[in-house]
């Protein structure tokens, strides 16, 4: 069984992502990793060629900067990482450059997808969410963070990557996932106020015009992590590729949980509240189809 891994990133220095931690979190389980490396700024290009690997393998893109219509060059950046993989691949495994997976995880993984191999109801493998934020000590989870996504995908030629890039298709269609009990931990709004809001203009950058960005998010104006709604602290353990860089810690960051709540609508409230009894998120978005088991 060959798995292949596969990113894609630009300006990871620039920004602040944790690229390289997210592809040392699952490279011991890859046999190849395709890198599509954009146009950088700076020297995110050094930083990919310092991983000491033979299964790194870096490809040279250029962003289309013109595409602001709901994220899209994150899906053609993925893309042209996928079309880069080995065409004899089984599992394609897929990280985005802020999110890392725990090294326990690992062969939790591998099982499944040797088990799932020759299933052929079994497209994708589906996989939880822990969604950082303001530090590495406390999650969101509240319902405007997504719970799950597909980051594991049976090679095939028609897969595509999907809107912005947060999930995938098989020729248009929705694919046919297996739910794992394994998690992305995702590190993407872990950042120091002032880092955070260039991050944040960077990535709107792909999504809306440059007024809307200076009037919403200027660049003199620290950011005010107010788009939590519910932060819970986190007591588990990180995986061991970003302990060195949470060891380097070195901002504080100092939340009103009332004040946070008070930001919820009343619809918001009562659906938050029977997700917490029922288990059910309603209207939740579902790019993918669950297998029943």
């Amino acid at each position: 069984m060959k798995i292949s891994g596969f990113t894609f990133i630009r300006n990871a220095v620039k920004n602040d992502y944790p690229i390289k931690e997210a592809i040392l979190s699952i490279l011991p389980l890859c046999d190849e990793f395709v890198i599509a490396h954009g146009n950088s700024e700076d020297s995110t290009l050094e930083l990919l060629q310092s991983i000491d690997s033979d299964k790194i393998r870096i490809i040279e893109t250029v962003w289309d900067d013109t595409q602001r219509e709901g994220g899209r060059t994150f899906a053609l950046e993925t893309d042209k990482a996928y079309q880069a993989i080995s065409q004899d691949t089984d599992w394609a495994f897929y990280i985005q450059g802020d999110e890392c997976v725990h090294e326990k995880s690992l062969p939790l993984i591998r099982k499944e997808m040797e088990e799932t191999l020759n299933d052929e109801t079994v497209e994708a493998l589906l996989f939880k969410y822990l969604h950082f934020y303001g530090s590495y000590d406390y999650i969101g989870t509240s319902r405007n963070w997504y719970r799950r996504e597909i980051r594991a995908i049976k090679y095939n030629s028609q897969v595509h990557s999907y809107r912005d890039a947060q999930g995938f298709r098989k020729a248009g269609h929705k694919l046919h996932v297996k739910l794992i009990d394994a998690y992305i931990y995702h590190y993407g709004w872990v950042k120091p106020p002032k880092m955070m809001t260039s991050k944040i203009r960077n990535f709107l950058h792909f999504y809306k015009e440059d007024q809307f960005i200076n009037d919403h998010f200027p660049e003199e104006v620290d950011y005010g992590y107010d788009n939590a709604y519910i932060l819970e602290r986190f007591e588990g353990e990180h995986p061991a590729a970003i302990r060195n860089r949470i060891e380097k810690i070195n901002w504080e960051f100092n939340f009103d949980k009332k004040a946070l709540r008070k930001r919820m609508s009343a619809k918001y409230k009562l659906l938050h509240f029977i997700e917490r009894m029922l288990g059910i998120r309603l209207g939740e978005y579902r790019n993918y189809k669950i297998v029943k088991r």
